[in-house]
């Protein structure tokens, strides 16, 4: 039996938007016709219809899972370095605690219409969950390290974590220029050119990044001050962190670059042309929570490089959801098509974690899920629209 559904609109992602569109299912949710009139439809079988916009499920490109048990317990808008500080001094949390809030997180990722996710680990906390999760999972084992002589016992940490998470999809993967020595970039380096494994490095979170790097000056001296960490031997490098860090990753690897709410213009025709892999990642809710700053989209919107959305962690974001990231970014970029948003949480992070053959656009022998966004108008989001799982 076939199941026939269809809505005010389809947005197939890698066409153009259908409207009163039928997707046809099989058994086992593949898609295997998709119908522009429903004359086509057999006389014998009924066909669900849905006022909104069908979408493929999302995929949500950067997340840390592990930290869902600090939902609501770091203040908003206070920067990047005293949220990181906030995080390492917090009190300590049972692992009951951690495993439970890890499960609900999932869970409502799932419900929200999430269908694969880029997750960061610095513990094994999360694999038992994504072993038994009905999301895809790629999960990157993040190295820190920055004193040059930790570096080989850093990188093996890091491997060795990645190695605990088999079966599942995996990779080592440096945490931020600012925490990663050159030496650890140099192990990461060749482990990534040999394998070519996934790479996702935070970027630009904070303008004191880009001074700490350039004059060695700002915040972060505090910051390694209060980890009691002593950094005589970083120079001054005359230049911002991504402009010192991109030379130093890997050259065949797939690159997600994330968060970027200080790149500029300069920084992004750096990267082009840099000729490696990237992809920008944004995190827009998390960027609000955090630093009160978004980056600027159509500095990102005129690259030729492609863009995915994330929803970073409970720890800086409200909810785990990319219609909400959406919404968010509509609501202050209004010349954004949402069409165009819609490519960035679907098929270009599926694109990106290399299972676009499955999920990521509505197309025949994908098994992408589908997503309503309901409460529309056309093919517009209001403030009130919501995402149903449709299957």
């Amino acid at each position: 039996m076939f199941r026939y559904i269809s809505a005010d609109y389809l947005i197939p992602v890698n066409s153009a938007p259908l409207k009163n569109g039928i997707i046809v299912l099989d058994n086992k949710d593949e898609i295997v016709n998709i119908l522009s009139d429903e004359h086509d439809v057999p006389e014998d079988s009924s066909v669900e219809k849905y006022e909104g916009i069908i979408v493929p499920g999302f995929i949500n490109c950067h997340c840390h899972l592990e930290l869902s048990h600090l939902h609501g317990k770091i203040a908003k808008k206070t920067g990047l370095i005293e949220f990181i500080k906030a995080v390492a001094r917090g009190p300590k949390y049972t692992l009951d605690l951690i495993t439970d809030e890890i499960e609900k997180a999932d869970e409502a990722m799932y419900n929200a219409g999430i269908v694969a996710v880029a997750d960061i680990a610095n513990t094994i906390h999360t694999r038992e969950r994504k072993l038994s999760s009905k999301i895809y999972y790629h999960t990157f084992s993040e190295i820190f390290g920055f004193e040059p002589e930790i570096a080989k016992d850093a990188f093996k940490k890091g491997v060795e974590l990645c190695e605990e998470f088999s079966p599942l999809p995996s990779s080592v993967t440096p945490h931020a220029p600012y925490s990663v020595s050159k030496e650890l970039f140099r192990y990461i380096r060749v482990l990534e050119d040999k394998d070519r494994h996934l790479l996702s490095i935070h970027n630009q979170e904070s303008e004191e990044e880009n001074k700490f790097f350039r004059y060695k000056t700002g915040d972060f001296l505090d910051f390694y001050a209060f980890l009691n960490k002593n950094i005589d031997f970083f120079k001054a490098q005359a230049r911002n962190s991504l402009r010192s860090v991109l030379p130093l990753l890997p050259q065949s690897q797939h690159i997600l670059l994330v968060h970027n709410t200080y790149t500029t213009f300069k920084d992004i025709n750096f990267v082009e042309r840099y000729k490696r892999d990237v992809t920008w990642c944004l995190c827009p809710n998390a960027n609000l929570y955090i630093e009160d700053r978004l980056p600027k989209i159509d500095l990102f919107m005129s690259s030729r490089l492609p863009i995915v959305l994330g929803t970073d962690s409970l720890a800086s974001n409200d909810k785990l959801c990319i219609l909400s990231e959406i919404q968010t970014l509509l609501a202050h970029f209004s010349h954004l098509p949402l069409e165009k948003s819609i490519e960035w949480a679907t098929l270009n992070g599926a694109k990106y974690l290399g299972i676009d053959a499955m999920y990521g656009s509505l197309e025949v022998g994908k098994k992408p899920g589908l997503n309503l966004l309901t409460k529309t108008e056309g093919l517009n989001l209001t403030e009130e629209s919501a995402v149903v799982k449709l299957n």
